[in-house]
């Protein structure tokens, strides 16, 4: 069976959405194929799923042949449909650079080289300035014996590959069991793991060993031959992959040589890392606290290199090609990462300058950080608690680094997307329970599940439906299927014994939707205190992101114990403007008369009741927004972990008077 869907994963099924979907696909029993303008592959290789070059818009067709086809069908067509798939660490947990403002990415099409009288212009790829002393890493080039096995020589030498290829996957296994690696370079030592089974790399090379190549020599090819198809698709994402072949196929040939890689363990606090290319590998291992920025000969603003240096806040410049050279016998560099600017031992008055912007910039991030165990009041002492927008148990610690208050939203959905079957009450008790004693004694609200047919998961069957987003979908469908929603309750009820539990009902536009709820949560505990289970009580609240919920808000106020306004789906629904749709994004702008109206009629009304009014969507951290937000009565705003610390900075300067 097949069904054709549009790709909505962001950036489309580039490296870490493709290895996410290739797992995804290797849970089921059934060959899965994706089908791109008439290509078809199997959806099981990530290697030939991310040549088929899927971009976001583009129309795909699932193919399953099996026992659990249909459920396979379901989960990743689920995939492709969730525009959160192709978001990285690194894009929402970005750390605040050297202007204060979140990481990103530097222009694609930023040149990739041109001379200057005073240094070097490469590709921009980290923001922030650096200055230090020179580290350069130029491992020598790898080369295989140039000799032709004897056919009695081949079987041996396959074996021999074989146990180098099961050596560096046991290795990045180790790496990726490590507390110390961050869930960003977790993401990507994944990734290259992935790439390091993957039956294209691997069987290429045992197909040059087989035409009488030495394994090195036949590594050397086959990751010359596939970086050469990543290098030839016109998709910058794609392209970088090129880096991670080679990076891979380097690990595997010191392998089968039996040596390590020059080591990155000597570099000196504060140096410059100059290099032709780094491994994502390596990189990601390095002690990279101590390097003060990334000079390098490849990668790009999309390549690995690129994102490790942004999520641990080191300037890079990457992209210089041949030129890399002329920093081999550097002394000192000074690095611009907002330009791509690299100077060579830069002279007493560049010296100087740099020098300055670098103190400038630690003097923001230390002014930011200085917010983080702040705790922010208005002018008459109210406390305004500012709170971390999650998905996973992994994120919990990029939350607590920049003083998250808490949890204002956890979205449930993740975990169960997760899994090729529904979570047992036992496995969400557990993940509710850690992220309760995570973040005590501060509230941790948990939303209840939210998926509709346009993010659907295995083991809930939903109708095909013209528009999914006003149809079956949150409090709806859970009611519906008290099974999977008592499940959840109960799961709740059990984690509220471990900290500060509340629950968020999604989709809420009617009274007897939160009244049907409490009836279930009751008869749960019921339940509970029966079968003589630990549990405790918890507030329910609902989320605000309806009109219907907005009008009803008054008698919603008197039923649950918070609002928690959702302005993302608010305001789609108050605009009638699908956030997805480039067409009309314009109407998506959350300070529309029409959406603030809303809010505050919202405010109005929770404030009125005497109940905890807070914010869950992604206004709730602009610094331009949140003046007017606490005027209106809120005293909870929850938002990616990179704001928090700026967003506590806003109101201290509000209740200042500044």
């Amino acid at each position: 069976m097949e069904r054709s869907t549009i790709v909505r994963v962001h950036e489309g099924l580039h490296a870490r959405p493709a290895t996410r979907f290739v797992k995804l696909a290797k849970a089921f029993e059934s060959d899965v194929e994706l089908v791109k303008d008439g290509k078809a592959v199997s959806a099981k290789s990530s290697v030939k799923l991310m040549l088929l070059a899927v971009k976001e818009n583009q129309e795909v067709t699932v193919r399953a042949n099996g026992a659990d086809a249909i459920e396979a069908i379901e989960a990743l067509i689920g995939y492709l449909e969730n525009p959160k798939a192709g978001l990285d660490d690194e894009e929402t947990h970005a750390p605040a650079n050297d202007a204060g403002k979140e990481a990103a990415p530097a222009s694609q099409s930023a040149p990739a080289v041109s001379a200057e009288a005073n240094g070097l212009r490469g590709v921009a790829a980290s923001e922030g300035v650096a200055i230090g002393p020179a580290f350069a890493h130029f491992p020598p080039d790898i080369a295989g014996q140039g000799r032709m096995l004897q056919a009695d020589e081949i079987a041996g030498e396959i074996e021999r590959f074989r146990a180098a290829v099961a050596a560096v996957q046991a290795r990045m296994d180790r790496a990726l069991a490590q507390d110390s690696l961050s869930a960003g370079d977790r993401g990507i030592v994944a990734a290259l793991r992935d790439i390091a089974a993957d039956d294209s790399l691997t069987g290429e090379a045992e197909k040059a060993i087989k035409g009488g190549n030495d394994a090195v020599s036949a590594m050397i090819i086959a990751a010359s031959t596939i970086a050469a198809d990543f290098s030839a698709v016109d998709d910058h994402y794609l392209n970088a992959r090129a880096d991670d072949v080679h990076a891979v196929g380097r690990q595997i040939c010191l392998a089968l040589l039996g040596q390590d890689d020059v080591s990155l363990e000597n570099i000196s606090q504060g140096a410059i890392l100059i290099a032709d290319d780094i491994g994502a590998w390596d990189l990601a291992r390095a002690p990279l606290k101590r390097i003060g920025g990334v000079v390098c000969g490849h990668g790009g603003a999309t390549s690995h290199i690129a994102i490790i240096a942004r999520s641990h806040g080191i300037p890079a410049v990457l992209g210089l090609g041949d030129r890399i050279n002329a920093l081999r016998t550097a002394q000192e560099v000074a690095l611009d990462g907002n330009t791509g600017q690299v100077i060579i031992d830069p002279d007493a008055a560049t010296r100087a300058d740099f020098a300055g912007r670098v103190e400038a910039a630690a003097t923001e991030r230390a002014g930011l950080a200085a917010f983080k165990t702040v705790t922010p009041k208005l002018a008459d002492g109210k406390v305004i608690e500012v709170a971390a927008n999650i998905g996973s148990l992994e994120e919990i610690e990029a939350a607590q680094e920049v003083g998250a208050m808490g949890v204002g939203l956890f979205r449930t959905e993740l975990l169960f997307m997760r899994h090729m079957h529904l979570p047992s009450e036992d496995m969400q008790a557990e993940t509710y329970a850690a992220l309760a004693k995570a973040f005590a004694p501060y509230p941790v609200i948990v939303r209840t599940l939210d998926i509709g047919g346009d993010k659907p998961i295995a083991g809930i069957e939903f109708p095909d439906e013209e528009n999914p987003f006003l149809g079956w979908r949150g409090i709806r469908m859970c009611l519906d299927r008290p099974d999977i929603f008592k499940r959840q309750l109960r799961a709740l009820l059990r984690a509220a014994v471990h900290g500060n539990i509340k629950v968020m009902l999604p989709m809420v536009s009617d009274l007897g939707e939160v009244r049907q709820t409490r009836v279930l949560v009751d008869k749960c505990a019921a339940e509970l205190k029966a079968e003589g289970v630990p549990h405790a009580t918890f507030d329910l609240g609902v989320m605000i992101e309806t009109p219907a919920a907005v009008l009803i808000a008054p008698a919603l106020a008197k039923e649950v114990a918070f609002f928690s306004i959702g302005t993302n789906d608010l305001t789609q629904y108050i605009m009638a403007a699908d956030r997805l749709n480039p067409t009309v994004a314009k109407l998506n702008d959350v300070t529309n008369p029409a959406v603030m109206s809303a809010i505050e009629l919202t405010a109005r009304a929770g404030v009125a009741a005497g109940i905890m009014v807070g914010m869950c969507g992604e206004a709730a951290g602009r610094p331009d927004l949140i003046p007017a937000f606490l005027e209106m009565g809120l005293t909870e705003l929850s938002m990616s972990p990179a704001s928090i610390q700026r967003a506590k900075k806003t109101i201290m300067a509000m209740a200042a008077g500044e």
